[in-house]
């Protein structure tokens, strides 16, 4: 794929439930420890599912100034904000650098509007009456309150989008920033991805789509990505974002980049075929757009959400794309500590993929029990594993059908 720039990954911004900040994050997943718990946003007393993952002792005014008023946010828009912070800290970004025409793009992903927004809006009305409703309801519901607020953070006026595609999205945010560099239309972008799902209405209608396990007895492991006995994905909130830059840009300022983005590819599962279908044609996009060739492929962080299905699904995908090279090449999850965080898992799983491509360590896949026999490549069962890398895939997949693939690359050494 012929580009003016080569798209670098600067800064990692990870607000997680296995964890804030680029360390905690990558140390719980290395050592195989879970963020899935207990739900303690609301009671869940009632309710068929009553664990998640949730991000523990945050609060935005930790990350940001004074002046912010979270009552006025929702809550995904307060670990988006959390996020951009964390990962400008890590590119050595400041506000101030955005100043004289060098703001940033903002490119956000999101699964679906503020659904405690919505559902606080709705409960205060019924409690109180029509004239107590907070007039920032439908400000703060919005799909791209998220850059807005961050953008009204950062103090600048910059190209902006918002892309909500289920569980894509934030993955697809990422490869449209990476394709606003690479073509030159852009030196710096901020993009990522955010939800806050775990809200009684949303949990309540999770579980009745019958998508997230009803098992309780030991949340830590219920989320267990490729194993025999997985019941499903373990909903989960969180947000990361990421700073991508031109690599001139960043060699210029002094930073060595955490890993290249060589090309993605976004394809659309076949009408009535199993999800997650459309996993084969958005890796060979994938592969194909960065010039490459399956057998150049060393890793694929996958989508793996535990799910009985789509797991089984993804691991055919990767057979029918690379061949025999499938059994040679590394596979694994990182679902088994973060749970599904919606339009926040593909950016997470990049992180994770970038980390590795740092650290010389595959990340892996957790709570990995016993194999299951349609499950057969190596999923890096459940402790890391030194590896040399080169080139790298990071999968994901979103309800309704849509599925989006990155090809990542070490940066030179020289």
């Amino acid at each position: 794929m012929r580009t003016k720039n080569r798209v670098a990954i600067t800064g990692l911004g990870i607000v997680a439930p296995n964890g804030i900040g680029v360390d905690v994050f990558w140390g719980s997943i290395l050592d195989g420890k879970s963020g899935i718990g207990p739900i303690s946003l609301f009671d869940p007393v009632d309710f068929p599912v009553q664990i998640a993952g949730e991000v523990s002792n945050f609060d935005v005014r930790d990350y940001v100034d004074s002046n912010v008023k979270p009552k006025r946010m929702g809550r995904h828009t307060q670990l988006a904000l959390a996020a951009t912070r964390l990962a400008m800290r890590e590119a050595e970004l400041e506000i101030d650098d955005f100043q004289d025409g060098n703001a940033p793009a903002l490119v956000m992903g999101v699964s679906s509007s503020a659904f405690d927004v919505i559902e606080q809006g709705k409960d205060r009305m019924a409690s109180a009456g029509l004239r107590h409703v907070s007039p920032y309801v439908v400000s703060a519901s919005q799909p791209n309150a998220i850059s807005n607020v961050i953008a009204q953070h950062l103090g600048i006026s910059s190209y902006t989008e918002t892309i909500s595609s289920a569980c894509t999205a934030g993955l697809m945010a990422i490869g449209k920033g990476a394709d606003l560099i690479s073509s030159g239309k852009e030196q710096i972008v901020l993009a990522g991805g955010t939800d806050a799902p775990v809200t009684p209405f949303a949990v309540a209608s999770f579980a009745a789509s019958g998508m997230i396990p009803m098992r309780t007895d030991d949340p830590a492991t219920a989320s267990r990505p490729f194993d025999l006995y997985r019941s499903g994905g373990v909903m989960s909130e969180g947000a990361c974002i990421v700073v991508l830059e031109s690599l001139s840009h960043a060699l210029a300022r002094g930073v060595r980049p955490l890993a290249l983005i060589r090309a993605h590819g976004v394809h659309q599962d076949e009408p009535g075929s199993e999800p997650a279908s459309g996993l084969r044609e958005s890796m060979a996009s994938a592969v194909a757009n960065a010039g490459l060739y399956p057998e150049d492929i060393d890793y694929i962080c996958a989508h793996g959400p535990s799910d009985p299905i789509m797991d089984r699904v993804e691991m055919e995908a990767v057979k029918k794309v690379f061949g025999a090279h499938a059994y040679s090449t590394a596979l694994s999850s990182i679902k088994g500590v973060t749970g599904n965080p919606l339009s926040a898992a593909g950016p997470m799983s990049l992180s994770a993929c970038a980390l590795a491509f740092r650290d010389g360590y595959l990340p892996p896949t957790a709570n990995f029990t016993e194999r299951d026999p349609e499950c057969d490549l190596d999923c890096v069962p459940n402790q890391p594993r030194a590896a040399s890398l080169r080139f790298a895939l990071v999968n994901i997949h979103g309800m309704g059908g849509g599925n989006c693939t990155v090809a990542l690359e070490k940066v030179p050494e020289s």
